[in-house]
């Protein structure tokens, strides 16, 4: 991998490289909740009370683990590999932003050349893959910043790299309110982004409040796709 992208410069930095899936297909018929659990310091906490509106909701949601976030709540982790309603995806070895060239997202260094980027996917990869015993389908990095041979990098991989329309509850800093207000106005083919590691927060309470405005007026929450296009 280090070899075949060597000395590829990147042209693009942001949150919609070319190939990152930012909308369900055009024949989706709902919307696709997901939720990062993004570990470390500060981030290894567990919003039980989220989980526990999707299940109450019978609501599908694809859930993207960090590594460290693994590492902390592995009896959780392997609970929620075994429930169907929840698709386990990659969000990365260490929650870095995906760079070929050291750019930083959010005051968080990424990675610096596509042996690093190929690190920060396939070593939660591995790990996830032994988790849920197949491969993870999605990957998003962290802070969900990529340039664009990163984002090559990964679909050469077999990897869908998976961005967002809504941003629900903007890294768990939202109120309630706010969040309830941003999934709620989701509607078919959008990909709602929110938190799942800050237990207290906004998100939980907000979450409970759209998916009951959502249910009332009809709107169907789908897990991703088997066969994504990018």
């Amino acid at each position: 991998m280090t070899a075949t992208y060597a000395g590829r410069a990147a042209t693009y930095w942001g949150l919609e490289a070319p190939g990152v899936l930012t909308r369900l297909p055009s024949t989706a018929a709902g919307v696709a909740l997901t939720f990062d659990f993004c570990g470390g310091v500060n981030g290894n906490g567990a919003d039980l009370a989220l989980l526990a509106d999707l299940r109450q909701y019978q609501v599908p949601a694809t859930l993207f683990l960090n590594s460290r976030w693994i590492t902390a709540n592995q009896s959780l982790a392997k609970d929620l590999a075994g429930d169907p309603l929840f698709e386990l995806a990659n969000h990365g070895t260490s929650h870095r932003p995906l760079s070929v060239s050291g750019r930083s997202a959010y005051g968080i260094p990424g990675t610096r050349n596509a042996g690093e980027v190929y690190d920060e996917i396939m070593t939660n990869d591995a790990r996830l893959t032994d988790l849920t015993g197949q491969r993870p389908r999605y990957f998003r990095p962290g802070t969900a910043y990529l340039d664009n041979v990163s984002a090559e990098i990964v679909l050469s991989l077999g990897l869908v790299p998976v961005g967002f329309t809504i941003n629900g509850d903007a890294g768990a800093t939202f109120p309630a309110a706010t969040v309830a207000r941003n999934i709620s106005q989701a509607r078919a083919g959008d990909i709602v982004i929110a938190h799942g590691n800050h237990p207290g927060g906004g998100t939980s309470p907000g979450l409970a409040r759209a998916l009951a405005v959502m249910k009332g007026g009809g709107e169907i929450v789908l897990p991703f796709p088997r066969n994504s296009s990018t």
